[in-house]
């Protein structure tokens, strides 16, 4: 089996067409047509089933998909390690986050590193909560920025840096909008703008809601922060978010109020696998991300 087959493999079984999957490669179709077919008879299975012009994974060919790419990504990550022992300071840095992490604290993290070290690129992934987890075990990504930082997941270690406290976001000329502090039981009859059910911010709204005696009324569901900042900003509802991602950009029309009752927080930080070790560059960016937040919690204090 060669490491050419498997790239065409791969080529064709994500663009489900051999023409394409041809182009792409820079290759003549008869050349991936008969690296396929030396595959599919060392192996001894048929990979694909044709549909007219366009062909499809058999069971097996998806079975034998994934182990492919967890193989790709391995020796492109060996690649990679052998260049950065040779020169940590040119790596690349493939790093994992979440949408709530992305307007401040990622791309202040990523400009203090690059200015001490500006030749290490990186290869940035967004992803929902459980989607970072997964990422992170399966060897998409080395490093996810992460809050809640998750403490019952055996397959990777987590590290925390700061607590960041949960706010109310009301439109400026809500009733409530003079307020210092709010307990939460006050927005028991307002309609929520909320991220869709599964996803983590969701699910610490609905347990302090329902902490407090009451459910949620949700008028409005997204996956965008800015998206729901907006329908509040418009007096379409009220919302609950991380104070982080408010630090640069509280929108017009709106105001940010603490929640005294009860006191709700999330742990920031990152999580690395624990089976794998990180290559050289990537050390270097989780020790300096170490150092970075122990400094700036020291300035706080």
């Amino acid at each position: 089996m060669e490491l050419r087959q498997i790239q065409y493999f791969i080529e064709v079984a994500k663009r489900e067409h051999v023409t394409e999957a041809a182009h792409a490669l820079h290759v003549a179709q008869s050349a991936v047509s008969r690296q396929i077919a030396n595959l599919e008879s060392e192996l001894g299975v048929a990979l694909f089933t044709r549909e007219g012009r366009n062909v499809r994974l058999t069971p097996l060919g998806k079975i034998f998909l994934t182990h492919a790419q967890k193989a790709l990504r391995e020796i492109d990550k060996a690649k990679q390690e052998i260049e950065e022992y040779l020169d940590p300071a040119k790596g690349s840095i493939r790093l994992g986050f979440p949408s709530s992490l992305a307007a401040y604290i990622l791309p202040t993290v990523i400009s203090a590193f690059r200015a001490k070290y500006p030749n290490i690129g990186f290869q940035l992934k967004q992803g929902a909560y459980h989607h970072l987890i997964d990422s992170v075990i399966n060897g998409e990504v080395d490093i996810a920025f992460i809050a809640p930082v998750p403490t019952d997941v055996k397959e990777v270690e987590g590290h925390i840096f700061f607590s960041d406290k949960i706010v109310a976001l009301l439109p400026s000329r809500h009733p409530l909008a003079d307020n210092p502090a709010l307990r939460l039981s006050q927005l028991k009859d307002e309609s929520f703008v909320l991220f869709p059910k599964g996803f983590v911010l969701y699910q610490l709204v609905a347990n302090a809601c329902h902490q407090m005696g009451f459910q949620p009324k949700v008028a409005f569901e997204g996956e965008d922060i800015d998206a729901i900042k907006g329908l509040v900003a418009t007096g379409l509802g009220v919302t609950l978010l991380p104070e982080v991602t408010l630090i640069d950009s509280t929108p017009r029309d709106t105001v940010k109020i603490p929640i005294s009752e009860p006191e709700l927080a999330r742990t920031v930080g990152v999580i690395i696998p624990k089976k794998r070790k990180l290559p050289p560059s990537e050390q270097l960016f989780y020790d300096f991300i170490g150092e970075f937040f122990s400094m700036l919690n020291q300035f706080s204090l």
